[in-house]
């Protein structure tokens, strides 16, 4: 949709919201981009306007802005992380196969850290975008959407009864859902076995109405889903073996060589699976069985660093990272709450504080009724380099 194509009611919402967002920073300025915030929220203002703050904020926290330029990806993700641009579909957006079944979920997240799986997820995203805009120059319209072609063959329950591909999963969809608003303009799910549906009743919670809308799910009758891709997307758009006519310069009808399409990940890039340790410049406490602990830190400084380094020695831990303007007050959640399995791997992280307020880290052992647990940590707070450099 583009703002020419708004109602009287919905354009009034869109210069609210535009006028509302003045002081923000955007990573793309457009009128278009503003509007996907405000379809995502219903036209409502409001709703619209605090989900790009609280997005706006996120990318800061996270220097999202500068993560296809400055991070460099593990190789297993790069290599094995089964998706790729494929052509364009018949609205010239871009159109992206996800051999999802195909992939070793298993062997991807015993080869790379959680944190690293869901920076890639922000990696992707960015760098889709980015292409889009580029491409958007050589367009009348500007391309705002892309299609996916999610390729189930394969799919086995033992795939999604690993219990860290389930929860990496949902909290991938959830960054999706709260930063990237309105980028898809279909998903077609094919190959989709009984257990997908299993999977996607507890994925839909997650997903908000208008994106269930953009979702088509098809099983094993190629013939079927064939004909519902070719309606969308011309066939030299496709490869050969998804019902269109290309193919890769050796071939094949998959086009393996110009996307990737998961396989076995080798051992060589598992992670060493070594038991953290206590290290000498931690402090020690105990969080009580059914109990929380939480620990402060006022930041004084904008764009100061939070770092975050803890082992546990008696089993896993909540942990939850967010702030509040004075006590007592709203929370806001930076990291959200998680289990972690910190007595199987030293848990780290980092986030840039984007507010002069009260940040609190909490650690939650809630859930476990019979056992206390006994939590190693470090947690740091530094300066923005300028203030650091000042003095």
């Amino acid at each position: 949709m583009f703002v020419s194509q708004l109602n009287e009611s919905q354009k009034e919402s869109f210069q609210q919201l535009k006028e509302n967002i003045r002081d923000c920073q955007l990573i793309d300025t457009s009128d278009e981009y503003i509007l996907k915030w405000l379809i995502a929220r219903s036209f409502d203002a409001g709703q619209a306007e605090k989900m790009l703050r609280r997005s706006i904020e996120w990318r800061r926290a996270n220097r999202i802005d500068e993560i296809v330029d400055q991070w460099e990806p593990p190789m297993a993700l790069v290599k094995y992380y089964p998706m790729g641009i494929i052509g364009c579909d018949k609205f010239s957006c871009p159109v992206l196969i996800v051999s999802f079944g195909n992939a070793d979920w298993r062997g991807i997240l015993q080869s790379v850290s959680k944190r690293d799986y869901l920076r890639y997820i922000s990696y992707m995203a960015e760098r889709n975008l980015a292409a889009m805009r580029k491409n958007s120059s050589n367009q009348v319209n500007p391309i705002l959407y892309q299609t996916f072609i999610v390729d189930m063959e394969g799919l086995s329950m033992n795939q999604m009864a690993y219990k860290p591909f389930r929860e990496v999963g949902f909290e991938g969809i959830q960054i999706c859902e709260a930063n990237y608003p309105e980028s898809l303009r279909r998903i077609f799910v094919i190959n989709a076995p009984k257990v997908f549906t299993f999977v996607f009743n507890m994925v839909k919670p997650f997903l908000h109405p208008v994106t269930l809308d953009k979702i088509s799910v098809f099983g094993f009758d190629k013939s079927e889903w064939s004909a519902a891709l070719l309606k969308e997307i011309d066939a030299d758009q496709l490869p050969v073996h998804y019902g269109g006519t290309m193919t890769d310069s050796k071939g094949d009808p998959k086009c393996s060589s110009l996307i990737s399409l998961g396989g076995e990940v080798p051992q060589s890039y598992y992670m060493e699976a070594i038991k953290p340790y206590p290290k000498s410049y931690m402090t020690t406490l105990t969080v009580p069985n059914c109990g929380k602990r939480k620990l402060e830190f006022k930041i004084t400084q904008v764009n100061s660093m939070l770092r975050w380094e803890f082992m546990t020695e008696e089993g896993d831990i909540g942990f939850r990272l967010y702030y509040v303007k004075s006590r007592g007050e709203q929370k806001f959640d930076v990291v959200n709450m998680e289990r972690v399995e910190s007595h199987l791997v030293m848990e780290e992280g980092e986030i840039v504080c984007t507010r002069p307020v009260l940040y609190v880290v909490e650690f939650d052992n809630s859930y476990s009724y019979l056992r206390s647990k006994s939590i190693w940590y470090r947690i740091t707070v530094d300066l923005p380099k300028s203030e650091r450099s000042a003095s």
